[in-house]
């Protein structure tokens, strides 16, 4: 029920001045730290990256591989469980300039940011296209204009490695993705 009859109230106005006076304002930025596990599937995946290794899972029933891994097939629901390494290399299948960081300011330099559609052993891709194992990550040895003009795209890649000393077991560890000389 609509108080007084269904006529609208009239409301008060608060400028500024007076929010800030209302009881009960805090004017704190709370600093929260999250911690998460990772899981099972992602965690052996991110302990392969150390290792300079890209891991993935094979669906047992419809053979899908899926990079990162997953702890069941998305297609048909089944456990998957059989590990495969890939090698890391692949194809470029889209690629972007982006020009804002992920703490959302501007770059001086902007970075190529690219989807690659990594080779799996015995994987062929079910029909479908846009179906692959794959990686949403940094693509570095390409200028802006390859990729505005899609000289990039179908472009054979390979994963550039942080030295072993540096890797921590997180995608970072994997620097960039980077063209295959002829």
């Amino acid at each position: 029920m609509v108080p007084d009859g269904g006529k609208k109230l009239p409301g008060t106005y608060l400028s500024d001045k007076d929010l800030r006076a209302l009881p009960g304002l805090v004017e704190h930025t709370p600093e929260a730290k999250y911690m998460f596990s990772a899981g099972q599937a992602q965690s052996r995946f991110l302990q392969g990256l150390r290792e300079g290794r890209i891991l993935g899972v094979r669906c047992p029933r419809c053979g899908r591989v899926y990079v990162p891994p997953r702890s069941y097939c998305e297609y048909c629901f089944a456990p998957t469980g059989e590990w495969v390494e890939v090698s890391g290399e692949g194809e470029v299948h889209t690629a972007v300039v982006s020009y804002i960081s992920t703490f959302r300011e501007r770059m001086e330099k902007p970075e190529i940011i690219a989807v690659v559609r990594l080779y799996a052993p015995g994987y062929s891709g079910k029909g479908d296209e846009y179906e692959f194992p794959g990686m949403f990550h940094k693509l570095c040895g390409v200028s802006e204009e390859d990729v505005m003009t899609g000289r990039v795209i179908g472009m054979k890649v390979r994963p550039r490695w942080r030295p072993p000393e540096e890797r921590i077991g997180s995608v970072t560890d994997l620097e960039c993705f980077e063209p295959v000389k002829s």
